[in-house]
């Protein structure tokens, strides 16, 4: 088991936060890629970040978005698309889309919009 799994997703949350906001994108953008991926709302996502839920617990709770397997490319040196273990694959589909945020991408092509 990896130990990001046990690791509470409110413990990382800031990094991304910092990470976007860094490169002039806002927590809102942020919240609303989570919510994209996770299916979650607002007051889903404050809960997860208010009761330090686990990455394990964070997506076991997350109705993944239907187009999340369209979040192809390299994150860490490994291709996400080609990540067996599936927990593993929904938290680099997460850094990804935080990575394109954070890059300036256009949040139409980050939310894979037609």
């Amino acid at each position: 088991m990896h130990r990001i799994y046990s690791m509470a997703f409110a413990a990382v949350y800031p990094h991304y936060v910092t990470k976007v906001e860094r490169k002039g994108r806002t927590t809102a953008e942020l919240d609303e890629v989570i919510e994209w991926l996770t299916g979650f709302d607002e007051a889903d996502l404050r809960r997860h970040l208010d009761e330090h839920t686990t990455f394990e617990d964070f997506f076991a709770d997350a109705d993944l978005n239907p187009n999340a397997s369209m979040i192809t490319g390299v994150i860490c040196g490994v291709k996400v698309q080609e990540i067996e273990d599936p927990l593993m694959q929904k938290i680099r589909y997460l850094d990804k889309l935080v990575d394109e945020l954070a890059k300036g991408r256009p949040m139409e092509k980050v939310l894979r919009k037609p």
